[in-house]
């Protein structure tokens, strides 16, 4: 009974099916309708990732914007404490030098300390001042008020 039933089977097996052309075009048929259900919010989904591109390239460009911003925030910073450190180091050497920190333009400290010595060496003296009364000292003492009686009453044209 047993080999009955195999050789049925194999029989089964060995036989090719064969469709009409009509079957053939109802498979195929269904297999489109399939493939069109499948993908039929494709141009939905092609729209919506559109979009999402869109938006991706704003929030880009904004990022960008804000990358160029901080970018020059950090530019400007970096002057404003630059320009502290050289005027702090300008007042510090005027200070140690005895010059006026106007003068000094220098950005760095050695070149600030060779001008403030160079200033220096130029606000010398390079002989003594002139006195205009000659260098005498008038002869007389007292106080400054007969000091001033005297003068006046040598000077005005009262008797």
């Amino acid at each position: 009974m047993g080999t009955d039933n195999q050789n049925s089977q194999e029989t089964a097996t060995e036989e090719p099916i064969t469709f009409t052309q009509e079957e053939v075009n109802k498979f195929l048929a269904k297999d489109r309708k399939q493939m069109a259900e499948r993908y039929a919010d494709y141009d939905s989904l092609k729209e919506k990732a559109a979009k999402f591109d869109e938006m991706e390239e704003a929030n880009k460009s904004e990022l960008q914007k804000a990358n160029e911003k901080a970018e020059d925030l950090q530019k400007r910073l970096d002057a404003l404490t630059k320009a502290n450190e050289v005027r702090d180091l300008r007042a510090k050497v005027a200070k140690e030098y005895g010059v006026p920190e106007s003068l000094l333009t220098a950005e760095n400290e050695d070149s600030c300390i060779e001008q403030a010595k160079a200033l220096v060496e130029y606000a010398k003296p390079t002989s003594y001042p002139q006195i205009k009364d000659s260098g005498t000292v008038p002869i007389g003492g007292g106080s400054t008020r007969e000091k001033f009686a005297n003068w006046f009453a040598e000077n005005s044209n009262i008797h």
